[in-house]
């Protein structure tokens, strides 16, 4: 009997390393390897040394991603990028339109 507790011990240990450590690792590099997939031209990306820029060239079929960092352009790898952010649009929102009935409303209360 004496066996069988040592090999369960160590199924339950395996088992709580694979949920503690294994599966959070996959699905972090999954997520990772999905954003790269997505990455485009004018994307303000953060490299593993830390350096920010935005997209300028990609080239998928050699894994390279071309950075503009303040005018100087950069070469790096695809797995290099850390971080990828969208711009977002300096369009300003526009503003809701007020319905008729309500604009109607308020020039009544108005007299």
């Amino acid at each position: 009997m004496q066996q069988y507790g040592s090999i369960v011990i160590l199924v339950i240990l395996f088992g709580l390393m694979y949920f503690f450590m294994i599966r959070p690792q996959k699905k972090q590099q999954q997520k990772h390897q999905a954003t790269l997939k997505s990455l485009q031209k004018g994307d303000h990306v953060v490299t593993i040394g830390r350096l920010h820029g935005v997209v300028s060239n990609i080239d998928r079929a050699k894994g390279l991603v071309t950075i503009d960092c303040d005018g100087i352009y950069l070469d790096f790898d695809l797995n290099a990028i850390a971080n990828v952010t969208r711009p977002e649009s300096t369009v300003a929102p526009k503003a809701e339109a007020k319905p008729a009935e309500a604009t109607e409303k308020t020039d009544d209360e108005a007299k």
